[in-house]
C-alpha cells in the first residue's frame, strides 16, 4: 500500500478523519495541516487501518 493510500480504513475510521479535520480547519490551520493531524489522530486511537479478526486472538493469561 503506497503511502498515503486511505483504502485500508473502515468507513467509520473515514468519517471520524473527516469530522476531526473539520474541527482543525475552525481552529485556523490549513487543509493540508488539518488533514495531516485528522489522520494522525485515527491512527493513534484506532491503531492503523482495518484488522482483520483472523488470527488475532486475545492474549492468553498465564
Amino acid at each position: 500500500m503506497p503511502q498515503g493510500d486511505k483504502s485500508a480504513y473502515t468507513d467509520k475510521q473515514k468519517r471520524k478523519a473527516e469530522h476531526i479535520e473539520e474541527t482543525y480547519e475552525k481552529q485556523g490551520l490549513s487543509e493540508d495541516e488539518a488533514e495531516r493531524r485528522a489522520w494522525a489522530t485515527v491512527n493513534k486511537q484506532d491503531g492503523g487501518g482495518k484488522k482483520s479478526g483472523s488470527g488475532r486472538k486475545k492474549p492468553t493469561k498465564e
